[in-house]
């Protein structure tokens, strides 16, 4: 058998195919789409909205204490404050808010993550741990989230927010955190994942 043939990588027949796509807003912070597909029988549909923004990271952080850092800020989308773990957007060299970066290193995805832990709680640690890159959304959205753990974190300044940030940091244990996670109080679905990864002990 050709060697070359068999190294041609074959469409999977789950595939849809995209046959139009209109960018609805472009703008700095997202790129919302409106598309038409074929589906595998032939027959086509529409319309199916996703969007792209930045890659991001979450942070299980814990203290020399093994309190766990954690931050209560409000999130538009539930209209409700939430109690969740530190996680910021990672900066593209591009320049752009939005557009997976599947080639990103995990040493730029980690270097995001020290930053964001130190501008929203002022700790920092020498003891990190990549837990998993997982789709964010794979249904409407192409970015991705970062998960990692960091442990005996030590404060060493205080809190470097953005502009649209409010945010209070509040140490839990983690009998704590399972209590809010089971009770519906601890509800970014990203963070709980990470949550049960770094108690799981599995890392990437």
């Amino acid at each position: 058998m050709d060697k070359q043939n068999t190294d041609v990588e074959q469409k999977d027949p789950l595939a849809w195919e995209e046959i139009s796509c209109e960018h609805i807003i472009s703008d700095e912070w997202i790129d919302f789409r409106r598309s038409a597909y074929r589906f595998p029988d032939g027959s086509t549909f529409e319309p199916y909205y996703s969007y792209s923004r930045r890659d991001y990271v979450v942070v299980v952080a814990s203290d020399t204490e093994g309190n766990y850092l954690c931050v209560r800020q409000y999130r538009q989308g539930i209209g409700e404050v939430t109690t969740e773990f530190t996680a910021g957007g990672i900066e593209r060299k591009d320049g752009k808010e939005y557009g997976s970066s599947q080639d990103l290193s995990s040493e730029e995805a980690l270097s995001a993550a020290k930053r964001e832990l130190l501008e929203e709680t002022g700790y920092e640690s020498s003891e990190w741990k990549h837990l998993l890159t997982v789709p964010s959304n794979a249904t409407i959205a192409d970015n991705y989230a970062y998960l990692f753990m960091a442990t005996n974190c030590k404060k060493v300044a205080g809190q470097s927010l953005d502009e649209t940030e409010f945010l209070n940091v509040k140490k839990l244990s983690a009998g704590e955190i399972e209590e809010l996670i089971l009770n519906g109080g601890f509800q970014q679905a990203m963070h709980i994942t990470a949550w049960f990864l770094s108690k799981s002990g599995i890392c990437i």
